[in-house]
């Protein structure tokens, strides 16, 4: 069995080109609505999030001989939590990290390498912004904006029933939050930022299948400054950024087992 840890588009696309290849699959994900998209291709799986502990019991469960982990490249416990689990069963771990998009050189684009950093610098500009980084670090956000008459803060999420009460927890007002679900469209990005008079625009370094760039060119072509927060700095050890990449490695990996 192979357990792949899935939930963003790609992760679905490599399942399907394991599945078509015949390997035996098990993916996990963390939400209901992940689940049923794999459930409805024909893969089997599992919902819910796993501490290290638990992710050993599934793995042994499930007899589990090598571990594909293509969570979303800010999930980065998930991904301690994979290499662990793995470590500890004594089987194979590999990294489907996709490919990222490079804005060093992008005028109008500041790279940050932490929230922290980004919630400063927009404190420090001032203006509407919007944060198109999900409802998990809102919290470093709103304290330190939120306070601010000459900041807008607004806020850009899944709908879901967690992520609203968040943030009505956290102060915000129902007028400054877009719960909507993804993939949106350049057209639509500028929209909501003419919407909302977006004067800075804060992402995370997703990569193109996270739709970064649809929100980062937007928001450049109608003259808004972005700040880009920089992936997770993790040594992986085995990682590709290619789907035949990974199901090459997982061939190799599986005539070994068989061998």
């Amino acid at each position: 069995m192979i357990f792949l840890m899935a939930g963003t588009s790609d992760a679905r696309e490599l399942a399907l080109a394991l599945k078509e290849q015949g390997y035996p699959l098990l993916a996990s994900v963390v939400t209901e609505s992940a689940a049923k998209s794999l459930q409805d291709a024909g893969i089997e799986v599992r919902a819910g999030r796993l501490d290290t502990a638990a992710m050993v019991d599934v793995l042994k469960s499930s007899n589990a001989r090598l571990l594909v982990d293509a969570s979303h490249p800010f999930a980065e416990e998930a991904h301690r939590t994979a290499m662990a689990a793995a470590k500890a069963c004594g089987i194979e771990y590999v990294r489907f990290e996709r490919a990222a998009a490079m804005y060093d050189d992008s005028p109008g684009v500041t790279v940050v390498d932490t929230y922290e950093q980004a919630a400063e610098l927009a404190y420090a500009r001032k203006g509407s912004v919007m944060l198109t980084t999900g409802s998990k670090t809102l919290q470093i956000f709103t304290r330190r904006l939120l306070q601010d008459p000459d900041i807008r803060l607004v806020a850009r999420m899944l709908p879901r029933q967690d992520n609203m009460e968040k943030c009505e927890q956290l102060g915000m007002e129902q007028k400054n939050i877009i719960a909507m679900q993804g993939p949106f469209s350049k057209a639509l990005n500028e929209a909501l930022y003419r919407h909302f008079g977006t004067t800075l625009m804060i992402t995370k370094e997703s990569g193109q299948v996270g739709a970064v760039d649809e929100k980062v060119r937007a928001a450049l072509d109608m003259g808004i400054s972005v700040i880009v927060i920089g992936r997770p700095k993790i040594e992986y050890g085995t990682s590709f950024s290619t789907i035949d990449g990974v199901a090459d490695a997982v061939r190799k990996n599986w005539e070994g087992i068989l061998q």
